[in-house]
């Protein structure tokens, strides 16, 4: 970070507003921009100039274009909007976006699942700098999906971070962290959902308090450093030839979407809602129905050692299901197998 964007500033706080652009995209990031501006405390104490987000997609089966969450808010609150391609200023309308940028004279832009790298131009702009709010405990899971690596990896901790943002990918100086313990039975939403709430809080704070006029954040560790890819299409594909631990992780990190899928009878099938039932021993042949669902119960599958029980079944076109009623609609067997050849009727 350099030292030029950490200049203590002197004024008194009564007298000033800090002048905040937001740089964010998907909900993770809206729920927390609302939840500033929302807050009473903060409205007297911060002047939003601007907020950034990706430009419109195509999504659903219509494909229509769409506004991000961020954007959303943004234009539900009248806020000045920002959607460049980039803010790189290489085109015209980059530039146009960057020389937008340089108008509001701010003093903080705050980062949050922006999804672009912003260049060195854009990290000088703010009086303060560009703070990252990013959903980990860093120098662990840097990168596009900290929350689902976590959970694939069977983390029992993690939290977010505020970060001043430096070139490199999440390897800024941390100002301050909040962790949360992650439970057995949460997945990505649950996750998601409380660490959006904890990351509000922990934003606040540092609005109200404003420690980078009169100090500086501390540098990250160089131990323990992971790099949370974003998820690709051919890690939902699930089997239970590796270990339940294993299995389990991918399970919940990809539940309730995009979820994770593999064949039954011939049929693909997208599942969720997993316990893990024992790390080791063997249950019967990987991927085997070893017992049906009862009410409010799961379906138990044999993995590569151990057994997990899933929640939650789905075809492919069809509707989500509980185990239970996923298996009388259509007739699961102890011994059939994930993996099986055949058909569901």
């Amino acid at each position: 970070c350099s030292p030029s964007l950490l200049v203590p500033n002197t004024r008194p706080h009564a007298l000033t507003r800090l002048r905040v652009g937001f740089a964010g995209t998907p909900d993770f990031a809206a729920t927390i921009l609302l939840n500033q501006i929302n807050n009473p405390s903060l409205q007297d104490l911060v002047d939003w100039q601007l907020v950034i987000s990706q430009p419109n997609r195509r999504v659903g089966r219509g494909r229509n274009l769409a506004p991000s969450a961020v954007s959303q808010v943004a234009l539900e609150r009248n806020m000045d909007l920002l959607t460049p391609q980039s803010l790189r200023g290489l085109d015209p309308a980059s530039q146009s976006a960057l020389e937008a940028v340089k108008r509001k004279h701010l003093d903080l832009l705050i980062v949050i699942a922006f999804g672009q790298i912003l260049p060195a131009e854009v990290l000088a702009l703010p009086r303060y700098g560009c703070i990252n709010l990013h959903a980990s405990l860093l120098p662990r899971w840097r990168g596009a999906a900290p929350i689902q690596r976590a959970l694939q990896a069977n983390d029992t901790q993690t939290g977010v971070c505020l970060m001043q943002m430096d070139e490199g990918l999440d390897t800024g100086p941390v100002w301050e962290c909040a962790s949360t313990a992650i439970d057995p039975l949460d997945n990505a939403q649950t996750l998601h959902d409380r660490l959006s709430e904890l990351a509000s809080g922990l934003l606040h704070s540092f609005l109200v308090r404003r420690p980078f006029e009169t100090s500086l954040p501390r540098p990250q560790s160089a131990e323990g450093i992971c790099y949370a890819k974003k998820i690709k299409a051919e890690e939902r594909q699930c089997s239970f030839k590796a270990t339940a631990d294993q299995v389990y992780g991918l399970i919940r990190c990809l539940d309730p979407s995009p979820g994770a899928s593999a064949e039954l009878n011939g049929q693909p099938l997208k599942f969720g809602g997993v316990r893990l039932v024992e790390r080791h021993g063997q249950w019967g042949r990987a991927g085997e129905i070893v017992a049906l669902a009862e009410p409010h119960k799961g379906l138990v599958v044999a993995c590569g050692s151990g057994a997990l029980e899933l929640g939650w079944l789905q075809r492919a076109g069809g509707s989500r299901l509980k185990a239970h009623d996923f298996q009388k609609g259509f007739g699961l067997r102890p011994g059939e197998c994930f993996g099986s050849e055949g058909s569901i009727a």
